[in-house]
C-alpha cells in the first residue's frame, strides 16, 4: 500500500502532465533579475538625464527646431558612449518610432504594449521589465512617459517649422500625436550574451 505522501506525489505528477502548458510572455518569465534591473535602471536614467539636459538647453537657447537637431546628433552619441563604457547596448525603442534604427523586436513591442496598458491603469508607476531575447541575452526596458516639455516635438499640435525640421531629419517619422502621460517608448539596455 502506498503512503499518503507517495499518492500525493503521483497525483501531482499525473495532474501536471494532463494540464495544458501555460506559456507566459518572455518579459513575465524573467522579471525577477533584480541585480540586472538595478544596473539597467541606472543606465536608463543616465541616458535620460544626459539627453534631457541637452534637449532642455537646446530648447531654451533656440527652441524646438534646434532641439530636433540636438536630439538627432546627441542621442546616438550619448547611447554609444554609455554602451562602450558599460559593455552593453544602450538605446531607445518605441511602438511609433522617429528614428527607423530604433524599431522594436516583436518581444519588445509586446512589452511596450503591456507597458501602455499598465500606464493606463496606474500612471503613478513607471513600468519596467527584463526580457530574454531570441539570442538568449537579457534586455531591460523602462517606459518613456510623455511629459509636457515633449509636446512641442511629439504632441498632436506641432508648429509648421518644427514639422519641417522633423521631416528633414526623419522622413518616416511616426512619433507624433501623443498626449502627456502616454507611453512614448522605452529605454532599452541590452546585455551581451555570455
Amino acid at each position: 500500500m502506498l503512503s499518503t505522501t507517495t499518492r500525493t506525489l503521483i497525483a501531482g505528477i499525473l495532474l501536471s502532465t494532463t494540464l495544458p502548458f501555460v506559456t507566459l510572455p518572455a518579459w513575465a518569465q524573467d522579471d525577477s533579475d533584480t541585480a540586472l534591473k538595478i544596473q539597467s535602471r541606472a543606465l536608463a536614467q543616465d541616458l535620460q538625464q544626459q539627453l534631457s539636459g541637452k534637449l532642455k538647453a537646446a530648447m531654451q537657447a533656440q527652441g524646438p527646431v534646434h532641439a530636433i537637431e540636438v536630439c538627432h546628433l546627441e542621442a546616438p552619441q550619448i547611447a554609444s558612449r554609455l554602451s562602450r563604457e558599460q559593455e552593453v547596448k544602450v538605446g531607445r525603442t518605441a511602438l511609433r518610432v522617429r528614428n527607423p534604427n530604433n524599431q522594436p523586436t516583436a518581444a519588445q513591442a509586446e512589452v511596450m504594449t503591456a507597458m501602455a496598458a499598465a500606464l493606463a491603469d496606474d500612471a503613478s508607476e513607471v513600468p519596467e521589465h527584463v526580457i530574454t531575447q531570441a539570442d538568449g541575452s537579457k534586455a531591460y526596458m523602462r517606459a518613456i512617459v510623455m511629459q509636457p516639455q515633449c509636446m512641442a516635438c511629439h504632441g498632436s499640435s506641432i508648429a509648421a517649422p518644427v514639422q519641417q525640421a522633423i521631416q528633414a531629419k526623419y522622413p518616416e517619422d511616426q512619433a507624433t500625436g501623443f498626449e502627456v502621460g502616454d507611453l512614448r517608448g522605452a529605454f532599452l539596455i541590452e546585455w551581451l550574451s555570455k
